[in-house]
């Protein structure tokens, strides 16, 4: 095949419209080597704690990554740093090729919090007609939005009147407005029943479908075997990077539960054991000695 040709199908897959320049094709080549999130020696501190410590993590485009762990292991401050609304003590964090929250990443990068964030008073329609106008995105994008994410029957229903499960997907339907590579979804699922949640995770499973990379966290271990991928958090620390089948097989464990609460202990034992060696090897505080010379 001739090497411009095969260029040209590549960038039209890819969504890179116009005339095939050599500043189109750096574009694709970086689109088709760049991991979808970098980060290196990511350290993030509240005051003197410190939340994140020195993470490293590498995550590839075109999957579904799982961030599962348990509230306040840091899942919600890692996301806020990959869309770039997070202060960072130390460290970088790339996304798409770019620095997190820098300018091109505008419309690469979709982002649903964990509350609901739409205006009550308006319809679902004019809720992501007003979230189109603001990102410049066309107003065509609000329709397909609502396609898929099976709005159709509520497209002119009061935010008000919505269920739980419905505001989430009107929430991940302005996150999808302009077709983002990665969408960044922070405990979608929360608070909902089973079959709602699986609905959601049919609709997750689509986008991904389409070439999207999608990074869902949530506490709920059922989730884990939904995903392509799992990051395992505790106490802002990665303790596990694997998939759904390779954490069942390591573990020996019936349930992605039983598996992480395995991994946990696991992690609990390999703490304590180093706690204990530097305990061993560190020699007697000044304080101590002084305390046995007034003694004797």
């Amino acid at each position: 095949m001739n090497l411009c040709l095969g260029f040209r199908i590549v960038s039209q897959t890819f969504g890179i419209t116009g005339h095939l320049t050599w500043a189109n094709i750096g574009s694709l080549i970086l689109h088709m080597t760049s991991n979808a999130i970098e980060a290196r020696g990511l350290t993030i501190r509240r005051g003197r704690t410190t939340v994140i410590d020195s993470l490293d993590l590498t995550l590839p485009r075109g999957a579904i990554v799982g961030l599962l762990g348990p509230s306040g292991s840091g899942k919600t401050t890692l996301m806020r740093a990959i869309v770039g609304v997070q202060i960072v003590s130390g460290g970088t964090v790339k996304v798409l090729g770019e620095p997190a929250g820098s300018a091109p990443l505008r419309h690469k990068v979709g982002y649903m919090t964990q509350l609901a964030s739409i205006y009550d008073d308006l319809s679902v329609r004019a809720n992501l007609a007003y979230f189109a106008r603001v990102q410049g995105v066309a107003k065509s994008d609000v329709e397909r939005v609502i396609e898929r994410t099976d709005l159709r029957g509520q497209a002119d229903q009061l935010a008000r009147t919505l269920s739980g499960g419905q505001a989430n997907r009107v929430s991940l339907a302005a996150a999808m407005l302009g077709s983002p590579e990665l969408l960044v979804l922070d405990e979608p699922t929360v608070g909902l029943d089973p079959v709602l949640r699986s609905e959601l995770w049919a609709i997750f499973r689509r986008i991904a479908d389409d070439g999207a990379t999608l990074l869902v966290s949530s506490h709920v271990m059922d989730e884990a075997t939904r995903c392509d991928r799992l990051l395992l958090m505790r106490e802002g620390a990665v303790i596990a990077d694997t998939t759904p089948s390779e954490l069942l097989e390591n573990t020996r464990a019936a349930s992605a539960e039983e598996a992480f609460l395995r991994i946990i202990e696991a992690d609990t034992a390999k703490r304590d054991s180093v706690s204990k060696r530097l305990l061993a090897t560190s020699p007697p505080s000044q304080g101590r000695r002084g305390a046995k010379g007034t003694k004797r």
